[in-house]
């Protein structure tokens, strides 16, 4: 009997052994880490959320894509036919793991695919993935009523209009809703957190976002275009807030988000890759010195930023997001285990945006806070910012520091489908305003040429 049952233990505490090196190698490794490498971590490999899709119903999404895209997928490798789904949704290739899941998105074991923050704030410029740069490119609508036909057999559900008429997800590709997400999820729960049994949704008005730079974020003491509430880890926290996670499970994730918020200010910004005139940006430094400085601040050594709000009749940029935000979801976080039970300074009633930082700000176009503008260019000279534009999809306009764009006086009659639409960019519509910003009238158009140069740069 001991014979017999001898290598069955042997390969029992064999298998416990193995099992513990293991852990304590992985625990180790993870100790070596900092909290900013751990944060990325957590953001490649940590689910916040059940699964949006499967891998295998993302590979069948091509099956209810409009013609031609559906021919030119049925005739693509399996291969190709991902790049293309990656080209129509936004999604961006990691550059670490090509073949996996892209940036945004990690798989959860079991063939899930659960989005996170990168999916609108990790996107790509001329092509090239950097670290912090927010996903222009990202089509949230387009992507969520493709997965509703997938899931319908075809056929637009009622159920999906219901949805995308009360929560419309993105109505322009690289914008979202973002922050009506929030004041949605919020009013399901109550200080504490717990699932409310009947919300308290309050009185909003949708808004389409442009994502900021993450390597900014440093910068700030408050977060969001309107400053209303201090930068902690558990403001970041609350797009987890889906009903599936409960109070408990979801604060238990909070150590997580220290670490993601220690990597996002880690994050630096890109150094511009083209030639730059040293003489003209130094005549730039000098214009901007003068005409934008005070809200936006000073740069190189010894620069300062002042997070400056500025009131809304002065900016004079779309009003939406400012007026469309109620006072309601912005004292839920000062209320509730967001804000510590009262403990931060949030300001319910903004009366303007704040005047970002510029570091980087060659790689962020579009400008704006609702992404209305697609260049530096178009930004310093306000008359000339057009109505309607549409990207392509890698190009880099170097002239003009920012989207290689095609304007138009109006979205063309052919883009007749709404996933069409959404790849203009239509300033016409509400929430969508390019007008507003108007400083850089007081430069001259050769000083306006000089702060170009000098703002590629920062």
């Amino acid at each position: 009997m001991r014979a017999s049952g001898f290598p069955s233990a042997v390969v029992r505490w064999l298998a416990l052994a193995l099992l513990l090196a293991w852990q304590t190698t992985t625990i180790s490794a993870e100790a070596t880490l900092s909290p900013a490498q751990r944060g990325l971590q957590r953001l490649r490999s940590e689910p916040y959320s059940p699964a949006d899709i499967s891998a295998e119903q993302f590979d069948k999404l091509w099956e209810f894509w409009p013609e031609p895209l559906k021919q030119a997928a049925a005739q693509a490798s399996p291969a190709e036919r991902r790049t293309l789904a990656f080209a129509r949704y936004g999604f961006v290739a990691d550059p670490e793991r090509p073949e996996g899941t892209p940036l945004g998105v990690v798989d959860n074991g079991q063939g899930g695919w659960v989005m996170n923050c990168l999916s609108c704030h990790q996107g790509k410029v001329a092509g090239q993935v950097i670290l912090g740069v927010p996903n222009s490119h990202f089509a949230f609508q387009t992507f969520s009523e493709d997965l509703a036909l997938l899931k319908n057999g075809g056929k637009v559900s009622a159920a999906e209009t219901l949805r995308s008429s009360y929560m419309p997800l993105g109505r322009s590709n690289g914008t979202t809703n973002a922050q009506i997400f929030s004041v949605i999820l919020t009013s399901m729960r109550d200080k504490d957190l717990n699932l409310l049994k009947t919300p308290q949704v309050p009185k909003f008005r949708h808004h389409d976002l442009d994502a900021p730079a993450f390597w900014n974020v440093k910068r700030k003491k408050n977060l969001y275009i309107d400053g209303f509430v201090p930068k902690t880890h558990r403001v970041i926290m609350q797009f987890a807030l889906v009903p599936t996670n409960d109070a408990e499970s979801f604060k238990q994730r909070e150590e997580g988000f220290r670490d993601i918020l220690a990597w996002i200010e880690s994050l630096e910004p890109p150094r511009y890759p083209g030639p730059v005139d040293a003489t003209l940006a130094e005549q730039g430094r000098t214009a901007f010195a003068r005409a934008c400085a005070e809200c936006h601040g000073t740069y190189g050594p010894g620069g300062s930023y002042p997070e400056k709000r500025v009131p809304i009749d002065v900016v004079a940029t779309d009003s939406v997001r400012l007026l469309g935000m109620p006072a309601e979801h912005r004292r839920f976080y000062r209320e509730s285990w967001f804000g510590e039970y009262g403990k931060l300074e949030v300001v319910e009633e903004p009366d303007g945006y704040v005047a970002p930082p510029l570091d980087g700000i060659w790689a962020s176009a579009p400008y704006f806070h609702n992404g209305s503008v697609p260049t530096l260019w178009h930004l310093l000279h306000p008359t000339d910012r057009p109505a309607v534009w549409l990207r392509s999809d890698d190009g880099y306009d170097h002239g003009r520091a920012g989207l290689e764009v095609t304007t138009f006086a109006k979205v063309p009659s052919e883009a007749s489908r709404a996933d069409d639409k959404r790849r203009y960019f239509d300033t016409r519509l509400t929430g969508k305003s390019a007008a507003g910003h108007l400083f850089p009238d007081e430069l001259s158009e050769d000083e306006k040429r000089a702060v170009l140069e000098y703002l590629k740069k920062l």
